[in-house]
């Protein structure tokens, strides 16, 4: 565990000779509203360490070492986020083996699928929801974590040389910068939106409102705590309080207490008293019906997508999504510009 800036500066000069990196990062999203990054683990061959960002040094010289690496991750987007958010603002290159191993037709594609598959290990998956933040470290979570880049490189070689066989590779490589533009754009919140959970469809009229009060409550007691917004109140919890409230029945949860629930009743008393005009509005378009070339047009386009990843034997939205499918075709030239060159080559055949 490299946990000081001498043990860093001295681990960074392993760095130079390796032109590829395998890292992963954990972070405590399961313990803390505020994420943040816990942990870096890194492998280059003959080291395998774990960085402490927690620790109190300057992480500028591991930025810095890495900044023109070729990172070897497995599913990038969590990764590079968590980097970004910890000062590492550009990660340029990456290997990502979840996208690999899709791309060459490998159906159970977890990182601990692939290491089962290519070197008969089986990871232990006792830490997954373990908390990060926390010091020291029991063995197990070192273990763990050692393991998620322990392999990374080994892999990357055995499904590099199949991409190459099969020629993807060039497929690989522009898939895996498509994804990565994705992972550097900031995500920003619809407050107007956010509060719609899962199961709030069903709600009509007051109920949204109450929701919606009750949601903006928990977030806030959630802030206040540090704590995930399910420790104060499950989402069934939510949907469950606002359909009875908008019944006319009471709710009460045995945990809620003090201040909490003085603030807990004042959003249950906003969501109850609140005018008409203020209530949530729902903008959403009932879906045009496709024309008869629209359907046609869609049709083709999935027999031929379907038939191309038969032959690759690959899953099919790894060509083309079925939201894709629809957008081509409405409007085929629209549609093919949203595609990389490999899929749209897949696809140009069909008549428009």
């Amino acid at each position: 565990m490299i946990a000081d800036s001498n043990s860093l500066s001295e681990f960074v000069q392993h760095l130079a000779p390796s032109d590829r990196i395998g890292l992963d990062t954990e972070a405590d999203s399961l313990h803390c509203y505020f994420e943040k990054l816990c942990l870096i683990q890194i492998s280059i061959p003959g080291h395998d360490v774990l960085v402490d960002p927690l620790a109190d040094m300057d992480l500028e010289p591991l930025w810095n070492a890495i900044a023109d690496k070729e990172l070897i991750l497995h599913g990038l987007d969590f990764d590079v986020r968590m980097l970004r958010r910890a000062g590492h603002v550009e990660v340029r290159r990456v290997f990502d083996t979840m996208i690999a191993a899709r791309l060459i037709g490998i159906k159970e594609f977890s990182l601990a699928a692939l290491i089962s598959k290519y070197f008969g290990v089986t990871l232990v998956k006792g830490s997954q929801k373990a908390n990060w933040a926390r010091r020291p470290l029991s063995p197990q979570m070192i273990d763990y974590a050692i393991n998620d880049t322990r392999y990374l490189l080994a892999l990357t070689e055995i499904l590099e040389g199949e991409m190459r066989r099969l020629g993807r590779w060039e497929w690989f490589e522009q898939i895996c910068q498509k994804t990565l533009a994705a992972a550097h754009i900031t995500r920003e919140r619809d407050i107007d939106s956010v509060w719609r959970i899962t199961g709030s469809s069903a709600l009509r009229g007051r109920a949204t409102v109450i929701l919606r009060e009750l949601w903006m409550w928990r977030d806030e007691e959630a802030r206040k705590a540090d704590r995930p917004a399910f420790h104060i109140l499950q989402n069934s919890d939510l949907i469950e309080a606002a359909r009875r409230l908008d019944a006319g029945e009471s709710v009460h949860f045995h945990h809620l207490r003090g201040s909490r629930l003085e603030r807990f009743e004042k959003a249950i008393e906003v969501g109850l008293t609140l005018p008409e005009e203020n209530w949530p509005k729902f903008t959403s378009k009932p879906r045009s019906r496709p024309s008869l070339e629209q359907q046609r047009l869609f049709n083709e386009f999935k027999v031929c997508r379907d038939k191309a990843a038969e032959a690759l034997n690959i899953d099919p939205t790894l060509i083309a999504s079925k939201a894709v499918l629809e957008v081509l075709a409405e409007n085929p030239q629209t549609g093919m510009e949203t595609l990389l060159p490999w899929q749209r080559a897949l696809l140009e055949g069909v008549a428009v």
